[in-house]
């Protein structure tokens, strides 16, 4: 009879008949009286999402203090009520640290050291084991079920301290979870999603994580299966940092285990992507995603924003209403409308459902920073300041928040405090073109020019390396350009430029500028030719009329003092032939002339042709 009701309640599950799983489990629970049987009956509760009951299940046959699984099923019923104080009480304020191994090759390391002895044994220098074999040994004595029901708990703390807005507390809480059951992805997911890790923390602590407990037999499976959860997991790191890293971990999921479609896998690529400033690519890795997933709403951050950059109005048009007709509790469905109008200028309307979005999920990095462009979109510094500065302390982990802040001081001409927020961005990421484009703004106006020099060529550099779009840093070019003329670096500077122009920066200020640095080259009648470009693109341009009138001067008096010149050389040459033929004459008359009267002649001839030259003069 016991086989037969845990069959029946097994297939009302699979077919998601809740209420045969609890009448059918309740049954068997008086039969058995077993906790596996109320511990069953507790979890169908709690997936219908009757919590309460459950929690009140849980405490009535006095479920919580027996074993693991319980008490982290009676905290999480806590949580889903969102009585977060309630759940801390159940789950402790502490961390089982002592189930953290390190990595296996570590493990291995320190297995085979012999005679590493501590202060304290009968030889009077240790009992002959490091401190980690006790903690490996340790866990070995724990159930495996257990352990991860350890992890759960330590990731729901997270949650806790997370809802409290303590994120320290947090980070180290979800770090403990993977470092314990490095397969506790949640713990995992959250440290990513929430930003709360910088990119060189990301990347040191996937190498501290043990992938090889996934599998205890040590054989080439289990050695597959820990490069396998490696690889899932380096996809999800920053996109800032080791690009050939990920890029090595996804060809290898996408060729030998055929998940080259796979959504996650296609977002990560956008993500790179995205970063690289290759917009119209990761759209196109975006709309394959959500042609096969339309709601999936873990795409839709990095989809809305690849739609504005290409200003793709009418499609945010459609997408945000769909949305909002078919989610309207989603808060990526209010970024999406507030995308939409933020994209037409409509600040009012798009900070009010930014807002909202916000408020929907306090945690949604892509609705705060929104917010915040719409203050900065309007010229609003100090309100876009505090906006970015409750970003940056809702995640710590991501550099943009910093960067921001940095941009609107820099706007506002506050130098110092500029400096400030973009040297903390540039501690938490130094391979960001953009934040080294704007330490290099800043370097320029404080008359820092060879470290803004450095700045910008770094920039282009990593941008290069990357292999991110040229067009997306023609401003970076441009400003290395100016701190080359700034330098009297004309060359340099004049090359810059020029290489603005090939790349389709087609502005007014850059032909002005290329004419202002060809005139301190001396060539006057090309800086002419660049300033009459500047003036077709902009005719109005104030600076480009002044730079042509002083090119155009400069250019005539070079032209003017040329063509005086060869006047006067065709005018010497005239008079030389004119004295030429009088000498001849002159000659041929004294040739008649008899004895010594031939003299005298030539000395009278001589005068006269003095003469004559004087009168010519």
């Amino acid at each position: 009879m016991q086989q037969l009701l845990k069959d029946w309640r097994q297939d009302a599950m699979r077919k998601h008949q809740y209420e045969s799983a609890i009448y059918i489990g309740d049954k068997l629970l008086a039969i058995t009286n077993d906790d596996n049987d109320a511990l069953f009956l507790a979890q169908v509760h709690f997936s219908t999402g009757n919590y309460t009951r459950a929690q009140s299940f849980l405490e009535k046959h006095n479920l919580i203090g027996r074993n693991t699984s319980c008490q982290y099923l009676a905290a999480h019923c806590q949580i889903r009520q969102g009585k977060y104080e309630e759940a801390l009480s159940i789950l402790g304020d502490k961390n089982p640290t002592h189930l953290i191994i390190s990595p296996s090759k570590a493990r291995r390391k320190l297995q085979h050291t012999n005679g590493t002895l501590r202060p304290g044994n009968k030889h009077g220098k240790g009992n002959g084991k490091p401190d980690r074999i006790e903690r490996s040994e340790e866990r070995d004595r724990e159930n495996l079920s257990d352990i991860k029901y350890e992890a759960g708990m330590c990731y729901l703390r997270g949650i806790c301290y997370a809802k409290q807005n303590a994120f320290d507390r947090a980070k180290e809480c979800y770090k403990d979870a993977v470092r314990i059951d490095v397969q506790c992805f949640e713990a995992f997911d959250q440290l990513m999603k929430n930003s709360l890790m910088s990119p060189d923390e990301e990347w040191a602590f996937l190498e501290s994580l043990d992938f090889d407990s996934i599998s205890n037999e040590n054989n080439d499976i289990s050695q597959e299966a820990a490069q396998f959860a490696k690889m899932l997991y380096t996809t999800r790191l920053s996109k800032y940092k080791n690009p050939i890293d990920f890029n090595h971990a996804s060809e290898t999921l996408s060729t030998h285990y055929n998940l080259a479609t796979n959504p996650d896998l296609l977002l990560s690529k956008a993500e790179l992507l995205f970063t690289q400033c290759r917009f119209k690519q990761a759209l196109a890795l975006t709309n394959s995603t959500l042609d096969t997933d339309e709601y999936n709403f873990s795409i839709y951050p990095i989809h809305l924003a690849c739609l504005h950059e290409l200003a793709q109005t009418n499609t945010l048009f459609l997408l945000s209403h769909r949305l909002a007709d078919l989610h309207p509790d989603e808060p990526a469905t209010w970024l999406a409308v507030g995308v939409y109008y933020l994209s037409i200028s409509q600040i009012a309307e798009a900070r009010r459902f930014f807002s909202k979005a916000s408020m929907m999920d306090p945690h949604f990095g892509p609705a705060w920073i929104g917010f915040a462009h719409t203050f900065a979109a309007e010229g609003e510094h100090d309100q876009a300041i505090s906006a970015y500065s409750t970003a940056a302390r809702l995640f710590q982990g991501t550099h943009l928040p910093q960067l921001f802040l940095g941009m609107q001081n820099l706007q506002l001409n506050n130098m110092t405090l500029a400096h400030e927020y973009l040297n903390a961005a540039h501690a938490l990421c130094s391979t960001d073109p953009l934040l080294l484009n704007e330490l290099g703004v800043v370097f320029y106006h404080l008359d820092h020019l060879a470290d803004a020099i450095a700045m910008f060529n770094n920039a282009l550099t990593i941008a290069a390396d990357i292999d991110s779009d040229p067009r997306a840093w023609i401003a970076t070019r441009a400003n290395l350009g100016h701190a080359y003329r700034r330098q009297r670096q004309w060359d340099l500077a004049l090359q810059e430029f020029e290489e603005v122009l090939r790349q389709g920066g087609r502005d007014a200020g850059i032909f002005c500028t290329k004419g202002l640095v060809l005139l301190e080259m001396g060539r006057s009648w090309e800086a002419v030719c660049a300033l009459h470009e500047a003036l077709a693109v902009g005719p109005q341009d104030p600076v480009a009329t002044d730079l042509l009138g002083r090119a155009l001067e400069e250019n005539a008096s070079l032209q003017g003092w040329g063509n005086s010149m060869e006047g006067e050389d065709e005018e010497d040459r005239q008079f030389d032939s004119f004295i030429g033929a009088r000498q001849g004459d002159a000659r041929r008359r004294n040739t008649k002339g008899k004895g010594k009267s031939r003299g005298r002649m030539s000395e009278v001839a001589e005068d006269s042709m003095m003469i004559m030259s004087d009168e010519e003069e």
